[in-house]
C-alpha cells in the first residue's frame, strides 16, 4: 500500500487505526513481560542501569517537548506546535523501545530503602508514596496509549484549518494532561529508585 493510500486510509479511518496500533503496542508490553517476544539482544546489569538514565533522559525531554507544545498552540502558533507535539511523539517512541529492550533483555529493579538513607525512619509511608506514583505512572502510560495515537493520526492527516472540525483538540487536551503526568511520575520514581534509594534486580 502507498504512502497516499496509509495516509488516505488513516485520514477517513482514525479511529480503526488507533485501534490496531494500541492492540499492537500492548501485545509488545506484554510479550516482553512475559518474556515470549524475544526480540532484543540480552543487556547485563551494566546496560540496565544506562538504559534506565537513558529512559529518564527521553522522558524528560519528552515531557518538556509535551509542555511546550502546549503552551504554543495556547499562542495559535500552530506549526511550532505540530513540531513540539510531533517530537514528543518520536520521544515516546524511542522509550518504549528503550523500555522494552530494558524489560526484554534485562531484568526490572525493586526499591530497596537501606538504613541510613534519606528518611528510612519512614520507611513503610515512602514505600507506600513511591508505589502509589508508579501506580499511577503505569495506568496513565497504558490508558493513553488511544488518546495519544488518536490525536497524532488526526493532526498528521489533516489540515490545521480542518482540525477545527475533529475531536483532535479535545483528545490533545486529554493526551498532554494524562502523558504529562505519567512522565513526571516516572521521572521522580526513577530519582528515588536510582539515586535517592537502593534497588535490587527481579
Amino acid at each position: 500500500m502507498a504512502t497516499a493510500d496509509v495516509r488516505g486510509y488513516a485520514r477517513t479511518n482514525p479511529a480503526r487505526v488507533t485501534a490496531v496500533l494500541s492492540v499492537v503496542g500492548y501485545a509488545l508490553v506484554i510479550g516482553a513481560f512475559a518474556g515470549v517476544i524475544p526480540l532484543f539482544p540480552e543487556l547485563g546489569r551494566g546496560a540496565v542501569v544506562l538504559f534506565s538514565d537513558l529512559i529518564a533522559v527521553v522522558n524528560t525531554l519528552a515531557l518538556t517537548s509535551l509542555l511546550i507544545g502546549w503552551r504554543l498552540i495556547r499562542r495559535g502558533e500552530v506549526e511550532k506546535h505540530r513540531v513540539a507535539m510531533l517530537t514528543a511523539f518520536t520521544l515516546i517512541c524511542v522509550f518504549l523501545v528503550l523500555y522494552l529492550w530494558k524489560v526484554g533483555g534485562g531484568f526490572e529493579k525493586s526499591i530497596e530503602i537501606q538504613q541510613g538513607q534519606f528518611l528510612y525512619a519512614y520507611a513503610g509511608a515512602v514505600e507506600l508514596v513511591y508505589f502509589a506514583m508508579l501506580a499511577i505512572h503505569i495506568f496513565l502510560s497504558v490508558v493513553a496509549v488511544p488518546v495519544v495515537l488518536y490525536a497524532v493520526i488526526l493532526g498528521l492527516t489533516h489540515t490545521p484549518s480542518e482540525l477545527r472540525d475533529t475531536a483532535h483538540a479535545k483528545y490533545g487536551r486529554i493526551a498532554v494532561a494524562s502523558w504529562s503526568l505519567s512522565l513526571f511520575l516516572g521521572v521522580v520514581t526513577y530519582w528515588l529508585l536510582n539515586h535517592v534509594y537502593a534497588w535490587t534486580p527481579r
